[in-house]
């Protein structure tokens, strides 16, 4: 249903069973997939995808230009998928030319009020990011991750996988899979294995992970040399191959 006192451009496609509230404004070129939920007062700016099952509360503001002065107009895109609750004062910001044009944001992720997600940033799946949490450009979280309120990210790091960043958490390097982080600069605190018990990980699992742990953070050892030790861990424990993807993806190096 959607409510006569929104405004909708005459460009918008939108899937036949999507809700829009009240003075809700969606623009041109954006198209919202079916069962999705538009709350009022949220604004909606193309060109923008929104996949399916999403809820946009209401005073979000989905697909505004960057904030980055190099922009001058291009076409540049924000793509959403499926299962995203997108809560109240959350401001998504299309991608730029120089940064590939498009800012992605996967499925199943909870964002919360206040979160800012910048230009040519990509968000994985099932990712909670709780209230306040600010990504500059060109950053990239991977599934699963968790970010604590208040927390900011600094332009081109990576947030691994199944970790989790307490509140506060002000992170200028890549924050490695599987890890705790805190503090200003974030640092890592061990494994976050209540989290990887909640995702099932075994027990097992947790071993290896600790000994690739001491591996990386604990040993003083070259990123070519932890990566070497790691690979010969791998034939234990196939998840040790995302820290070995985090250390040679890093341009900023991880946080230790």
């Amino acid at each position: 249903m959607i409510d006569p006192r929104a405004i909708i451009d005459p460009s918008a496609k939108l899937a036949g069973d999507v809700k829009v509230g009240p003075y809700a404004i969606i623009g041109p070129d954006v198209e919202i997939g079916a069962g999705t939920v538009v709350e009022s007062h949220a604004v909606i700016k193309g060109p923008t995808k929104i996949g399916r099952d999403n809820h946009i509360f209401q005073f979000a503001s989905v697909g505004e230009i960057s904030q980055d002065l190099k922009y001058k107009g291009e076409e540049v895109w924000l793509e959403i998928g499926d299962r995203n609750k997108i809560r109240e004062f959350t401001t998504l910001n299309r991608g730029t030319a120089q940064g590939g044009g498009v800012t992605k944001i996967g499925g199943d992720n909870l964002l919360m009020a206040y979160v800012h997600v910048g230009h040519d940033s990509i968000v994985g799946n099932h990712v909670i990011m709780a209230n306040g949490v600010s990504l500059a450009g060109h950053v990239t979280i991977h599934d699963h991750a968790i970010l604590g309120g208040l927390s900011a990210v600094h332009q081109f790091c990576h947030v691994g996988s199944y970790s989790i960043c307490s509140g506060g958490s002000m992170v200028a390097k890549d924050v490695a899979p599987f890890v705790m982080m805190s503090g200003n600069f974030a640092k890592p605190f061990g494994l976050n294995s209540v989290g990887l018990k909640r995702h099932g990980f075994t027990p097992e699992d947790m071993l290896w992970l600790k000994r690739a742990y001491r591996v990386v953070f604990r040993s003083g050892l070259t990123s070519e040399e932890a990566i070497a030790q790691l690979t010969t861990m791998l034939p234990e424990c196939e998840k040790i191959a995302l820290f070995i993807e985090a250390i040679k993806r890093s341009e900023r190096g991880l946080a230790k």
